[in-house]
C-alpha cells in the first residue's frame, strides 16, 4: 500500500510540474528550479487534493463553468477588424513556415524561440513593425519569477498614437491544469490556438481562465497553485520586455541539426492545431451566417404581417 501511496504521489507531482510549464513558456533554468520547489512544496503540503480525483463537474461548477464558456465565446467574436486582419495574417504566415525556416537562435533548450523569430521575420517583411519580446520578473510572496518570451506588434494610429498587439504560439498551454473538470477543458480547446490581440483583451481572457481553473480545482478540492494565478499569468506579458528583431548574433546560426527536433515537432504541432481551428471556423461560419438570415427574413415576414393588420 505505501508503494502504491508513493507511486501515485511521484505521479501527481510528475503531472503538477508538467502542467506548470507548457511547450513554449521559455522559462530559464533558474526559474525551472523555482517552479519544481514550488510544485513538490505544494504537493507535500497537502494543497495538491490526494483524496479527490474527479473529472466530471458537479451541478453548480457545471453552471460556473458554462457561464464562463459564455465569456470566451464572447471575447473570441468582439475582435476589432485591425486585430482580426493582423489574426488572418499571422495564421496564414505560421502556416507557411517550413522547417527548413528554423535556425539556432539560443543556446540551450531553443523552447521554440526559433519559430517566433521566424515568424518575426515574415512579418517584418509583410511590413509590420514586429519583434520577438522577452520578460524576466523577480519572485514576489507566493507568486514564484520567471521569463517568458512573446511577439508583439505595433500598430501606428493616424493620430500619432501606438498600440501594442500581443502575439502568443502557445497560448492553450499557459492554462492547463492538472486534474481538469470535463467543461474546462471544453473552455481550454475553445481558446484561440494563437493568440492575437490587444493587451485588454488578453486580460479579460486571463481573468475568466483564473476563474475556471479555481472552478475545476475546487471540485477535486483543490486549491488554485502560484504558477496560475492571476499575477503570475499577468507578469509574463505585463513585466518590462526587450524587443529583439534578430536573434544575437553570438547565437545564431544557419545550421540544422536534429537538435532541433523538438522545435520541429512543435511547429508541427502548432500548424496542425491552428489547420484545425481555421477549418472549425470556417465551418461554423455559413450555420451562423444561415442564421441570421433565418431570422432576418422571420423579422421581414412579421412586419410585412403587421402591415397588412
Amino acid at each position: 500500500m505505501e508503494l502504491l501511496c508513493a507511486a501515485a504521489a511521484t505521479t501527481a507531482t510528475g503531472e503538477l510540474w508538467v502542467r506548470a510549464g507548457g511547450i513554449g513558456g521559455g522559462f530559464s533554468h533558474e526559474s525551472e528550479n523555482d517552479l519544481a520547489l514550488m510544485v513538490t512544496d505544494f504537493w507535500e503540503s497537502g494543497s495538491a487534493g490526494a483524496d479527490s480525483w474527479c473529472s466530471t463537474d458537479s451541478d453548480s461548477g457545471f453552471s460556473d463553468l458554462a457561464h464562463l464558456a459564455d465569456k470566451i465565446s464572447f471575447y473570441k467574436r468582439s475582435v476589432p477588424q485591425y486585430e482580426s486582419d493582423l489574426m488572418s495574417v499571422v495564421h496564414s504566415l505560421i502556416l507557411s513556415i517550413k522547417e527548413t525556416d528554423l535556425h539556432f537562435v539560443k543556446s540551450g533548450s531553443c523552447n521554440a524561440s526559433c519559430i517566433r523569430y521566424a515568424l518575426v521575420k515574415l512579418l517584418r517583411l509583410s511590413g509590420y513593425d514586429a519583434a520577438v519580446c522577452s520578460t524576466r520578473w523577480q519572485g514576489s510572496g507566493k507568486v514564484p519569477g520567471g521569463d517568458h518570451e512573446y511577439i508583439d506588434v505595433v500598430n501606428y494610429n493616424n493620430t500619432g498614437s501606438s498600440e501594442r498587439l500581443i502575439i502568443d504560439i502557445d497560448f492553450r498551454s499557459h492554462f492547463e491544469i492538472a486534474r481538469a473538470v470535463d467543461s474546462y477543458d471544453r473552455i481550454l480547446k475553445s481558446l484561440p490556438v494563437v493568440y492575437v490581440g490587444s493587451m485588454m483583451r488578453l486580460k479579460q481572457y486571463l481573468q475568466v481562465m483564473v476563474d475556471a481553473a479555481r472552478s475545476s480545482l475546487s471540485q477535486n478540492s483543490m486549491p488554485l497553485p502560484p504558477w496560475r494565478s492571476l499575477a503570475y499569468l499577468q507578469a509574463k506579458w505585463h513585466s518590462p520586455s526587450q524587443r529583439q528583431f534578430n536573434p544575437d548574433e553570438q547565437n545564431f546560426t544557419t545550421a540544422y541539426s536534429i537538435d532541433h527536433k523538438q522545435c520541429r515537432g512543435h511547429l508541427k504541432r502548432l500548424q496542425s492545431s491552428l489547420h484545425s481551428e481555421m477549418e472549425t471556423d470556417r465551418f461554423l461560419k455559413p450555420i451562423n451566417n444561415d442564421s441570421s438570415n433565418r431570422r432576418l427574413k422571420i423579422e421581414r415576414h412579421r412586419h410585412s404581417s403587421l402591415r397588412g393588420l
